[in-house]
């Protein structure tokens, strides 16, 4: 068995992705209850605005009527399936207790969302995702929630060290990579810097272990329940 690293997270968060879409309808309000209720300590979820304003909790953000698919940020709130939560219902129902991935996929919805999340003074338990580290660092200086760079290792075209480097002087808290991407080495190189390690697309209970012993601060399946058995067969 692998020498067990220290993860900065302790304990390393254990993230419901979409809600825990292998429990329940994805992205949904009956799926964050359910991942709560089985004890995932964080959900992870999509945001984009609607044409009123209001950020709403979806994957891919289109809506189809009729035999054309139009972008969620063309409807009104009130047009919408009644399925699709807002990030207002989200703490309205869950409370605040949770942590929350957002993964920002309207740049838009940012300041509703930051606004939404000290409404329920929970900002301090946000995660701001975003695919180009530089539009996260860019949120900065407007929020005290942690910010995200989600990406793969091998679009660090500098290296992961300079990245890391980057990141620290930016002021952007974390790196979420593909659960394959993550070695015990790359968890060290990063934490060295004092940036928090993510994993996501992890679904298998061997997998999670293993992430686990390798230092991650937190993980992102669509199974709460082998999350729970990946930690436990950690022994963590």
């Amino acid at each position: 068995m692998q020498q067990r690293l220290i993860s900065l997270r302790q304990p390393p968060i254990k993230f419901a992705h979409r809600g825990g879409r292998a429990h329940a309808q994805e992205n949904t309000i009956d799926a964050f209850v359910l991942a709560l209720k089985l004890g995932a300590t964080g959900i992870e979820t999509d945001v984009w605005l609607t044409s009123d304003g209001i950020p709403i909790l979806d994957h891919g953000g289109l809506l189809r009527t009729g035999l054309r698919r139009r972008k969620v940020r063309s409807f009104r709130k009130e047009d919408l399936p009644s399925h699709i939560p807002t990030l207002h219902e989200l703490y309205q129902t869950c409370g605040n207790s949770f942590e929350l991935s957002i993964d920002v996929k309207d740049q838009a919805a940012i300041e509703a969302v930051i606004e939404t999340s000290r409404e329920f003074e929970a900002e301090t338990k946000l995660w701001l995702c975003h695919e180009d580290w530089k539009v996260a660092a860019s949120w900065r200086d407007s929020t005290s929630a942690r910010l995200v760079d989600s990406t793969r290792l091998r679009s660090m075209k500098e290296g992961p060290e300079r990245r890391a480097a980057e990141l620290a002087d930016v002021g952007v808290d974390a790196v979420n990579l593909h659960h394959t991407d993550w070695t015990g080495g790359l968890t060290t190189l990063f934490h060295r810097f004092g940036r928090y390690c993510i994993a996501w697309d992890a679904q298998h209970q061997r997998r999670i272990s293993d992430l686990v012993r390798m230092g991650i601060d937190a993980i992102h399946s669509d199974h709460v329940d082998r999350l729970h058995d990946g930690f436990d067969q950690a022994d963590y």
